[in-house]
């Protein structure tokens, strides 16, 4: 397999890291980017072929993957002319649909839209994909083992689902980093040191996770067996009914799920 990306961010060095760690070629990888800090940073850590425009390396790669922010996508392909042909796309951006890409590609149409999260940048990220139903069941197959190179992949079975796929894993680590911020905050508040209550925070929630991931049970179990009738774990999480916390974050990211809605229509827009 032969492997182009346009754009060398975070996301694609997480890929290519990730690529290259489970055993590709990494002569057999790519990259188009115009920042020269990027393809310097891109070039330092990975021995592939960095260009800032299309070369023959490019036009004979079997797989596309379109990795460059979603307000910069119309103009990345319009460099790529009729390059992708016969290819496979991956699309990680956000926001535009399939119908989008596919107009912005001259009508191709084996298209993969995925929605990966920051901690793929350590190999534990989470993906969403979805495909066109021009995409044979071994491309499906194929843009799934690139995606696990940076973590678990979940298939959707509407495109419609990315939205709020985007607003609860892609957006889902700002709200965890967000938590481990407050819960710091109130152990400094009440008399702990910062380097400490950082620590308990961050150990906090990365326990949590892990109980919760290898665990059976429901996380909703897991709450219950860690709350005593009367003692401090049930008066905190009064405070939160009280509050109505679950209706408020419910609202957050209905609101988060609406936004890629929106970006969808207003960067798919016809001129």
């Amino acid at each position: 397999m032969k492997i182009a990306f346009l754009g060398g961010g975070n996301m694609a060095t997480a890929l290519i890291g990730g690529l290259i760690a489970k055993g590709h070629d990494a002569a057999r990888i790519s990259v188009i980017e115009m920042s020269p800090a990027a393809r310097e940073k891109l070039s330092a850590r990975y021995p592939v072929r960095v260009t800032t425009a299309p070369d023959d390396a490019m036009k004979g790669a079997d797989t596309l993957v379109l990795a460059v922010k979603p307000q910069d996508m119309r103009r990345a392909l319009a460099s790529l002319g009729s390059e992708v042909r016969g290819a496979l796309v991956i699309s990680v951006a956000a926001g535009i649909t399939l119908e989008t890409l596919s107009r912005w590609l001259g009508g191709h149409r084996r298209i993969v839209r995925c929605m990966p999260n920051t901690p793929g940048l350590i190999g534990a990220g989470i993906t969403g994909l979805f495909a066109s139903s021009d995409v044979s069941s071994a491309e499906r197959q194929k843009a799934e083992g690139i995606l696990r190179a940076v973590g678990e992949v979940v298939w959707l079975s509407e495109e419609k689902l990315i939205d709020p796929v985007t607003a609860v894993s892609a957006s889902g680590p700002a709200y965890v980093f967000w938590f481990i911020e407050q819960l710091a905050a109130v152990a400094v508040k009440l008399g702990i040191p910062k380097d400490d209550a950082l620590k308990l925070a961050k150990h906090t929630v990365l326990g949590a996770a892990r109980l919760a991931v290898s665990s059976e049970k429901d996380p909703s179990q897991l709450r219950k067996d860690v709350t005593s009738k009367g003692g401090t774990t049930e008066a905190a999480l009064n405070v939160f009914e009280q509050e109505k916390l679950a209706e408020r974050f419910m609202r957050a990211v209905e609101a988060a799920s609406k936004r890629g809605e929106e970006m969808g229509r207003e960067w798919g827009a016809e001129d």
